[in-house]
């Protein structure tokens, strides 16, 4: 494991244009990397979503078919918060995704459409740090989606797609990992990473008083903590996977 205390470097941000961030449910993406996605939106890149579920069983006190389209209409407000109007949803059951060869066809497929430089993900990792388990959706769609860009790349591989191999990414970025390597200054856009998960509303009243559930208190307190290893910059971290 990387020292949690050791400096961060840089994520690179010319040579890459395209970005697609693979994740499991709605809200994945506010909890973290969505300052960095502002930030690169704001600098004229192309970023695109890909949810494998509608998060409809993440809120205990909503019946699924409510809570899905909800969630939903949410994640779409909080990537537009962003800077990111394309957002597409696999139909994957929320909370019982496994690491399929259907969910690498899919993700190839989508990655193969897109033609991303960078991937992004989240902590595919078993824990978020000493004595805290990570769930299997986020394991399973992380792992899924590191492996799909090989997949992607293989033209012998998932052959009735209509769309040619994608070669072309050579790096995944996960958030939120315990490994993470690098970072991006998110100064700027710490507000809007701020705005874009307070759009998930319902699901954070949902969730009561929780520690993860006021977006300006979470959030910041989130990117200060990595500015220390920053630069003393407000920052979001990421861990670079070369491909």
């Amino acid at each position: 494991m990387n020292d949690s205390t050791s400096p961060l470097a840089e994520l690179r941000e010319d040579n890459w244009q395209r970005a697609l961030a693979i994740v499991a449910h709605p809200d994945d993406l506010e909890y973290g990397a969505a300052g960095a996605i502002a930030r690169w939106t704001r600098m004229g890149k192309e970023v695109g979503y890909l949810l494998a579920s509608q998060g409809e069983a993440g809120m205990d006190n909503t019946h699924p078919r409510q809570a899905g389209p909800l969630r939903v209409a949410e994640q779409i407000a909080a990537a537009e918060a962003v800077g990111v109007s394309k957002v597409d949803f696999l139909d994957y059951p929320d909370g019982l995704i496994e690491n399929s060869i259907e969910l690498r066809r899919d993700l190839a497929a989508a990655i193969r459409v897109a033609q991303p430089q960078l991937v992004i993900t989240i902590n595919h990792h078993d824990s978020w740090g000493p004595g805290t388990l990570n769930m299997a959706d986020h394991r399973h769609v992380g792992t899924a989606a590191i492996d799909a860009v090989r997949d992607a790349a293989n033209r012998w591989l998932f052959t009735e797609s209509s769309e040619p191999p994608w070669s072309g990414v050579h790096t995944v970025a996960v958030a939120g990992s315990i490994h993470a390597t690098h970072a991006v200054d998110i100064s700027d856009t710490l507000d809007a990473a701020i705005a874009s998960l307070a759009c998930h509303r319902q699901y954070l009243e949902s969730l009561g008083d929780h520690a993860m559930s006021d977006p300006e208190d979470f959030l910041r307190g989130l990117a200060l903590q990595t500015g220390q290893r920053f630069g003393s910059r407000p920052a979001a971290a990421f861990e670079l996977i070369g491909m």
